[in-house]
């Protein structure tokens, strides 16, 4: 059980609940296996930890791929100014120097906004579907709770009912 994801186990829980035997006079309450589903509500919620954790690590990413692209911008502006001192002594080199520095200051530039914007929009992708996925298991885990509550009262009731009558 424990190689499977959390939408594995929430399919599941839905085949489960699906598949359960209809109470008598009530097609909308279904009998379940008590342990097996509160076992299977324990190991989502055991695994959602772990994409928490993905998800932070999809964060940090991001700032990695932001961080060496800043370092990069860095280093060819470096190499620029370097490249443009050397020229100096003459002045339309030094000049052509200085233009070829700002383009490449430009190019790093739009390197690292391209770079920044892919790493924002594969965040705000990830992130997304993450929160579809934890916020899909919540519901299906609200839901089946509110299932087996229904149940559970359901069968109190009978058992009420039962005493009422044998008295």
């Amino acid at each position: 059980m424990a190689d499977r994801n959390t939408e594995d186990i929430i399919g599941a829980l839905y085949d489960m609940v699906q598949d359960a035997r209809s109470m008598p006079l009530a097609a909308d309450k279904c009998i379940l296996e008590r342990d097996r589903v509160l076992d299977m509500l324990d190991e989502i919620l055991a695994q959602l930890p772990g994409e928490i954790k993905q998800s932070r690590a999809i964060v940090e990413s991001r700032t990695e791929i932001v961080g060496q692209a800043r370092r990069e911008a860095e280093n060819i502006v470096k190499e620029a100014q370097e490249k443009a001192k050397q020229m100096v002594t003459k002045e339309a080199v030094y000049i052509e120097a200085k233009r070829r520095s700002e383009e490449l200051v430009s190019q790093t530039q739009n390197r690292i906004n391209q770079l920044r914007k892919a790493a924002n929009e594969y965040m705000d992708e990830s992130l997304r579907q993450t929160e579809e996925v934890v916020s899909k298991a919540l519901n299906e885990v609200r839901d089946t709770r509110m299932k087996f509550r229904a149940v559970t009262e359901a069968q109190e009731q009978r058992k009420t009912m039962n005493v009422d009558v044998e008295v």
